[in-house]
């Protein structure tokens, strides 16, 4: 199936797409939950409440722990001063450097769309040593919408060249918020399937799905002309 002419612009998520940063946050949550006498969350607790961006990161702990809701604020403030600089518990998923690699020396423009605020998302890649492969980066803060709305992914295909009024490319990520607004630009999407999904893969529009990326520029090769 053809989806654009190459170079073919190509835009990654983060967490549980490149990057596997879930421990961190459950770091930094569990840290702020101390301060109030709450429980430590489980890292699979964690994880699966990952992927909606800090704000929606914190309505579900709150819910599950049963802190006030009017302590939104507080609560996120208060994780945001350590989940700033938390990087190393957090790692690059195998096979993504090569295969990001292989994309930029094939000329594929590469950027991040990200509910993660740009600024852990900047210090976690530039730990990582992945900032240099990526020409545009679409942070949660920057933008009032967020995934699954497609307003940054439309945004963060504009940073790569692509048309604002109908942006022709390809988005990677692993979650239902990612192929929720993929679908809603529109724009073809590939699944990581070893992320942080919740959802059965059928429950999730994709053009393909994959779970080694070393996979992926053959699947992007195949994708385009």
């Amino acid at each position: 199936m053809t989806v654009c002419y190459a170079p073919c612009p190509i835009v990654f998520d983060l967490d549980g797409t490149l990057i596997d940063s879930a421990p961190d946050i459950q770091d930094c949550v569990n840290k702020t939950l101390a301060t109030q006498s709450v429980e430590p969350l489980s890292l699979q607790t964690v994880r699966s409440f990952v992927g909606g961006g800090v704000d929606v990161l914190w309505q579900k702990i709150i819910a599950a722990t049963g802190l006030p809701p009017a302590r939104h604020a507080d609560l996120v403030g208060d994780f945001m001063r350590s989940y700033h600089t938390a990087t190393s518990l957090t790692v690059m998923l195998p096979g993504v450097a090569e295969a990001l690699e292989v994309l930029a020396a094939r000329g594929h423009p590469l950027a991040i769309c990200t509910n993660k605020p740009l600024g852990p998302t900047r210090a976690v890649i530039e730990h990582l040593g992945l900032s240099g492969y990526f020409q545009f980066i679409i942070g949660g803060d920057l933008m009032a919408e967020k995934k699954p709305d497609p307003a940054p992914l439309r945004a963060a295909f504009t940073g790569i060249g692509a048309d604002p009024q109908k942006p022709v490319g390809i988005y990677v990520g692993d979650s239902e918020y990612d192929a929720t607004c993929a679908a809603r630009v529109p724009v073809p999407f590939l699944l990581y399937t070893q992320g942080y999904r919740q959802a059965g893969l059928e429950q999730l529009p994709h053009l393909a799905a994959f779970d080694n990326w070393a996979d992926l520029p053959g699947l992007v090769a195949a994708s385009v002309e």
